[in-house]
């Protein structure tokens, strides 16, 4: 009964930057000029690839999915920091919180999935471009589109339902600027050891396994690539790989550099870093999102004569 009664807490705190109030106006700024690009950027993509016929290809639906994702993945998160900037009191319902959460992790999971997806549709579309009609046919790419989301949803569903069980008591304080759930099972009076495993286990899944997929297909792919006998057709083929290559780099570039790089030992410096690991994992959500559609536009010539024709066609529509 006791341990019932613990477990009640009807909302937590979010610490944010509230320690250093003059950095929260500046930052404000700053995430919601990133966050106007990310909604701004993705649309466009996401309109491009609906509305002209020459991306009506698995390629660039599984992009339109991306865009979408990033939107979903920063829209469940930034608005609660923006706010947070502004306001004395950062507060989060127990119900909001765990809402955050799902939605944070389950659309983290999926962009793991949907990577390697794209990766996998740039191997056969490279080394078997015979059978490509065939491999990724309507029926093939759809449902695997649909069973990234729906993986992404069933993961971030088991992690979070384990998380919310626990006992919470005492301190309801987090030291982010959002339900990170690493800061939320820290507030837990009770053994997270399930929690953790449960997420090792994920991470090998949602983590591993993609990344493992997307070395293997850019291995064959750069094999393929290098037995091109003419340079212009070595880089026009490495050109329809090389967006997605960019951003997988930067995507799980930042989740090494978050997670590889050294805690601080000094006891002074504690502070520093915890400020400075909030922001690294703030700027993560928002920068590969913001870069997302500025790097498909930039080395992908499709995408760029589709924007064009969408611009010029807003442009010149009769009033």
């Amino acid at each position: 009964m006791e341990m019932a009664n613990q477990s009640i807490m009807a909302e937590f705190v979010l610490l944010g930057l509230s320690d250093h109030p003059k950095l929260e106006k500046t930052f404000f700024v700053l995430i919601l000029l990133m966050y106007l690009v990310i909604l701004l950027g993705n649309g466009v993509l996401i309109l491009v690839t609906l509305l002209d016929s020459c991306l009506h290809t698995p390629m660039y639906f599984f992009l339109g999915n991306l865009s979408f994702l990033d939107i979903c993945y920063t829209t469940s998160s930034i608005p609660l920091v923006l706010d947070g900037f502004l306001t004395p009191k950062k507060t989060i319902s127990f119900s909001g919180c765990a809402m955050q959460m799902f939605l944070s992790f389950a659309m983290g999971a999926t962009e793991c999935v949907l990577l390697g997806m794209m990766a996998f549709d740039r191997y056969v579309a490279i080394c078997n471009p015979l059978r490509y009609p065939v491999v990724m046919s309507k029926a093939a790419y759809l449902p695997m589109a649909a069973s990234s989301w729906v993986a992404g949803g069933a993961n971030s569903l088991v992690q979070i339902s384990l998380a919310v069980q626990l006992p919470f008591c005492g301190d309801n304080v987090i030291n982010h600027f959002t339900c990170e759930i690493l800061a939320v099972l820290k507030l837990a009076c009770a053994d997270i050891s399930i929690n953790v495993i449960s997420m090792g286990v994920a991470n090998v899944i949602f983590l591993g396994t993609p990344v493992l997929c997307i070395f293997i297909s850019y291995v064959f792919i750069l094999t393929t690539i290098l037995r091109i006998p003419s340079v212009e057709g070595r880089r026009k083929t490495f050109s329809t790989c090389s967006a997605h290559l960019t951003i997988v780099v930067i995507f799980y570039g930042t989740i090494l550099f978050m997670y590889a790089k050294p805690k601080s030992k000094d006891p002074l410096g504690t502070d520093k870093q915890d400020v400075s690991d909030k922001l690294i994992s703030l700027f993560y959500g928002v920068l590969t999102p913001m870069l997302n559609p500025i790097i498909y536009s930039l080395r992908n010539k499709d995408v760029k004569v589709a924007v064009r024709n969408l611009l010029s066609q807003k442009c010149f529509a009769p009033g």
